[in-house]
């Protein structure tokens, strides 16, 4: 199966290279960066040949070559016959929009490492790759997949989920790219993608991806986040159950469990026989019963989801329909009207998940689309920041694409001004 890739990061660097030398089966014909330099530099430190690409006709023949291409234009990734998944490493919203709405047009599935974008207009995006007739997946490796994985396994073996979990080892919504930036040079990672998962947004958008694709909710904004540092089957003890199947299951995360950095789910079964195998089996009594994996493998996992769309048409985890829960942006300082916000992991807001029924109904605004807008009003340190609070850029895709989402899902667009919703 042939692969197109979709930027050069950190995350695209470590696939490149497990590609290539790695996974039989399975080759990269072209790969897409706004700095092509990046790009070629990024296959040629695997031992790979990269030669640059001006066509449609350079792709195919440098990919029958057993090469790869790069280039900066998406149209010669969506639109080659050298390409079976495109895989979009970017975490960039509005160009992972535009990238996916070019895949379907060119017929190709459609793996995201962009978590933010699914978030955003994931369930829109879904509908749209299902019309055109392709995949639209997440990936394995990356936290949310894993979740997805142990819950298809719990309700397999006849549990019922009513906690899935994300297990972090740091939780300041306060941090900034300067308070992260020793740690990102370490790790040659992005200083802000580093601080979006330290101040708790990278958490939200990827639990709001669970519950999105599993039919869970949250129990509040921000979710119960709780600190533990004991094991993570101790969470069975703390977790109100009535309150859980009350609300039908919930997303969460814990800060400090171990085994970390992985992934929980806390399920219950009503047969008191089964209940009795599972104390056997060394779950516990119940009712809570904890299920963990304690890994995402990140870049490693993602061809699985590849080789898994390619094959079998199935996606690792997709939005099941009308989107469950959304991110909201809340202020990380004192911000004064007029200020242009800046990307998530940055220095003017965090993100926090929050059910998608009140981000509609309370017109606030989605993360993803903050990047850019214009604050009308001064917003308080942690305070919430709306749709009537900001000045959105004109003429953005992204801004269409969510309110053709909103539309779809809960009749109206939560862009609205106060005229047009009188009207």
């Amino acid at each position: 199966m042939r692969l197109g890739l979709v930027g050069a990061g950190f995350m695209a660097r470590g696939l490149i290279n497990q590609v290539v030398n790695s996974t039989p089966g399975m080759q990269l014909t072209v790969v897409c960066n706004r700095t092509p330099a990046k790009a070629h530099a990024a296959v040629g430190d695997v031992g790979a040949q990269a030669e640059a690409a001006e066509s449609l006709r350079d792709v195919e023949r440098i990919a029958a070559a057993g090469d790869v291409a790069i280039t900066d234009d998406i149209a010669l990734v969506a639109g080659s016959d050298a390409v079976d998944v495109v895989v979009d490493a970017t975490g960039a919203v509005a160009f992972g929009a535009e990238l996916a709405l070019a895949c379907f047009a060119g017929g190709k599935h459609l793996v995201l490492l962009n978590a933010e974008v699914d978030a955003t207009l994931g369930p829109l995006l879904a509908t749209k790759a299902d019309a055109a007739g392709v995949v639209y997946s997440g990936a394995d490796g990356d936290q949310p997949a894993v979740q997805m994985n142990l819950i298809r396994f719990v309700r397999q073996i006849g549990l019922e989920p009513q906690v899935a979990g994300n297990i972090k080892g740091l939780q300041d919504p306060y941090r900034t790219p300067t308070t992260q930036e020793g740690f990102a040079k370490r790790w040659g990672q992005d200083p802000w993608m580093v601080t979006s998962f330290a101040d708790g947004t990278k958490v939200s958008v990827e639990q709001a991806l669970v519950a999105n694709a599993a039919g869970l909710t949250v129990p509040r904004r921000g979710l119960y986040a709780m600190d533990h540092t004991g094991h993570v089957d101790e969470l069975a003890s703390r977790y109100d159950v009535d309150e859980l199947r009350a609300l039908g299951g919930v997303v969460d995360y814990v800060v400090g469990a171990k085994p970390g950095p992985g992934v929980y789910v806390m399920a219950t079964h009503d047969d008191p026989k089964q209940r009795h195998y599972l104390e056997l089996y060394k779950l516990g009594t119940g009712p809570l019963y904890s299920f963990y994996t304690p890994y995402h493998l990140c870049h490693f996992e993602v061809p699985t989801t590849v080789a898994r769309v390619a094959l079998l048409g199935d996606p690792a985890i997709r939005p099941l329909g009308a989107p469950r829960v959304d991110v909201v942006p809340l202020a990380k300082t004192d911000l004064a009207a007029g200020t242009v916000l800046d990307a998530p992991g940055g220095y003017h807001y965090y993100g926090e998940a929050e059910r998608a029924e009140v981000t509609h109904a309370e017109r606030l605004l989605p993360l993803g689309l903050a990047e850019g807008c214009r604050l009308l009003r001064d917003i308080p340190k942690d305070g919430v920041i709306g749709y009537q609070d900001v000045e959105v850029p004109s003429g953005r895709v992204v801004d269409r694409l969510r309110a053709e989402q909103d539309q779809m899902f809960f009749g109206s667009p939560a862009a609205r001004t106060p005229e047009s919703a009188r009207a």
